[in-house]
């Protein structure tokens, strides 16, 4: 089974520049989380877009939709910003005979503390997993977007209603 896994931006891939004191988005560090964590699992990583999530707009979400649309594999990861990872995965909805996880994370993957990894591993195997659909895989939880919110305060998706 072929994971397809689409990077966007956002936190996960975030670099410190020392020079700017700011952190700004840089490449994706993925491909070096799978190989850190001894995964044989066959993935083909492609960068669409380094954004900050809150910079994405309709064409950013049109541009990840048809590429998942696109893609020769059912099964995709898509790495994002967790500021709007909800209203992408609301966007994605209806793609047809695809399992589509999204993951994030809180802390840049280039930090010692982040969780990073552990998002990024919780999104292999449920994509692996999972039935047909687009899911949000966060801090070990599974959730629907259409029912789910960013709590920024406690720093966690959780379940709406």
């Amino acid at each position: 089974m072929k994971i397809r896994i689409l990077t966007t931006g956002g936190t996960f891939n975030k670099v410190y520049f020392d020079a700017k004191s700011e952190f700004q988005v840089g490449a994706t560090q993925v491909e070096e989380l799978l190989q850190e964590a001894n995964t044989d699992i066959e993935c083909e990583i492609s960068s669409i877009l380094r954004k900050d999530s809150l910079d994405l707009g309709d064409e950013d979400r049109a541009l990840i939709h048809r590429k998942i649309e696109q893609a020769p594999a059912d099964r995709i990861i898509v790495i994002h910003g967790t500021d709007t990872m909800v209203d992408t995965g609301v966007h994605l909805q209806g793609i047809e005979g695809k399992t589509i996880v999204l993951t994030g994370s809180m802390q840049p993957a280039r930090l010692r503390k982040s969780d990073a990894m552990f998002n990024l591993g919780c999104a292999v195997a449920a994509v692996q997993l999972l039935d047909a659909g687009v899911y949000i895989a966060m801090h070990g939880r599974i959730f629907d977007p259409a029912s789910t919110r960013k709590n920024v305060k406690e720093s966690r998706f959780e379940v709406t209603g």
